[in-house]
């Protein structure tokens, strides 16, 4: 089939660079199809300490451009195209990538669009959303110092991002829905060593927004008391958890309630020739050491599937 792709990536953040790497190594065609830029949420993160071979931290946007350039080296094509559909075609075993102003032919389609940050859904946050509502500490944090902000979660991303936020924040209260956060040991502990800045309000969630013509102030309500009351403040962060972006695929292709896909552990999805890895399958754990990992056994697989259709075996096997 001509002017047909081996492999379409989409979604260039971790994930979808390591699926491009795999398979341009491989000697397979590929495209990495991006809708805003390089690197995916990583490229926000402050600090990555926990990715291996890099005993003392790394940029998450570091990190992410060593990636792409090693992409790229491999012979991977990256383009700054958002995708609005994936097509079967009724005639070929190969799939229709549409982007907002093309469209491409691929026998095989990786999936790493990843997730999006989750909101709260409660008055006030669509008005003051980028005018004090903000999902980026490594962002947005600087505008907010000796200022008091809040933090909703009880994450690793909620307790990592309010730790950063104590170096700019002269006050932070980490709002929490339950008894207890659910970050992991050294995060918290990595929070509760800077000083008296931080604080906690557990058994809390917040009610409204509000504001003038920034944010002002939150209504946050006890879950067991059902009592109310409003913490004053400049600004809020939300890390309350992520919705996958998969709305652009078939609606053949099987996903959970949340909408997250559903792949087995060779990242196969229901549909035949259409892979998954990252934050947009539906897994345990979503780091990027995990979306690396699960971005080359998608391009393994990829390659297999590949080989099969055409019959011939490429140079990497």
């Amino acid at each position: 089939m001509p002017d047909t792709q081996d492999v379409v990536v989409i979604g260039a953040g971790p994930a979808g660079m390591t699926a491009g790497l795999y398979a341009g190594r491989d000697g397979l065609s590929t495209v990495v199809l991006e809708g805003q830029f390089p690197g995916g949420q990583a490229t926000i993160t402050d600090l990555v300490d926990n990715y291996p071979g890099f005993p003392e931290g790394i940029s998450g946007l570091e990190l992410t451009e060593k990636m792409q350039s090693q992409a790229e080296a491999a012979g991977v094509e990256i383009r700054l195209d958002r995708v609005v559909a994936v097509e079967a075609d009724p005639e070929v075993p190969a799939w229709t990538v549409r982007t907002d102003g093309s469209s491409l032919v691929t026998l095989t389609v990786i999936v790493a669009s990843g997730a999006r940050p989750r909101k709260l859904g409660v008055p006030g946050e669509e008005r003051f959303w980028g005018r004090g509502i903000s999902c980026c500490a490594t962002c947005d944090g600087p505008f907010f110092r000796d200022k008091k902000v809040v933090v909703v979660g009880g994450g690793d991303t909620a307790v990592k991002e309010a730790a950063f936020l104590t170096r700019f924040a002269r006050e932070i209260v980490l709002i929490h829905r339950r008894d207890r956060l659910r970050a992991s040991k050294v995060l918290q502990d990595r929070l509760f060593t800077t000083g008296d800045k931080a604080r906690v309000l557990y058994n809390t969630v917040v009610a409204e927004i509000r504001g003038s013509d920034s944010v002002e102030g939150v209504l946050v309500r006890d879950v067991r008391s059902n009592e109310t009351r409003e913490i004053r403040c400049d600004g809020i962060f939300l890390f309350v958890g992520l919705t996958p972006n998969s709305n652009f695929l078939p609606a053949s292709l099987k996903k959970d309630e949340e909408g997250y896909i559903i792949t087995d552990d060779d990242m196969a999805t229901s549909e035949p020739g259409i892979f998954a890895c990252g934050d947009v399958r539906r897994k345990l754990l979503r780091q990027i050491v995990t979306a690396c990992g699960e971005g080359a056994t998608a391009a393994h697989s990829a390659l297999q599937y590949v080989e099969e259709i055409k019959g011939v075996a490429y140079p990497g096997r």
